[in-house]
């Protein structure tokens, strides 16, 4: 209120600096002032400390996205899906039942 009371109008409200100097502000103690500094850095030391948790979190997503991907857990699974057991059962039958096709043979230990 002590401000409104100085304020004097041009073009809008303005305290002229001639009074400024008469001005009286309210203001909290010293060890008040250190200790809300205090709070407020150990705050932003909370933060920081979140925020280099969230990164590490998000590292550790992007890692582990593709074994998802090989786990069939990126998406909900089709019920109706043939299981994978049965699957590769069906391609091991498909395989013996085709004709052999010949393989060089390698002996076993042989460096190349």
């Amino acid at each position: 209120m002590e401000v409104k009371s100085v304020m004097e109008q041009t073009t809008r409200d303005q305290v002229p600096i001639t009074k400024q100097v008469s001005l009286n502000f309210i203001c909290a103690p010293l060890a008040e002032q250190q200790e809300i500094v205090r709070r407020v850095e150990a705050l932003f030391a909370c933060a920081d400390r979140i925020e280099a948790r969230l990164t590490s979190a998000q590292k550790t997503v992007e890692r582990l996205t593709p074994a998802k991907a090989f786990r069939g857990e990126l998406v909900p699974q089709d019920p109706n899906d043939e299981p994978a057991g049965a699957l590769l059962e069906r391609i091991a039958a498909t395989n013996e039942a085709s004709p052999a096709k010949s393989k060089p043979k390698t002996r076993r230990g042989a460096k190349h």
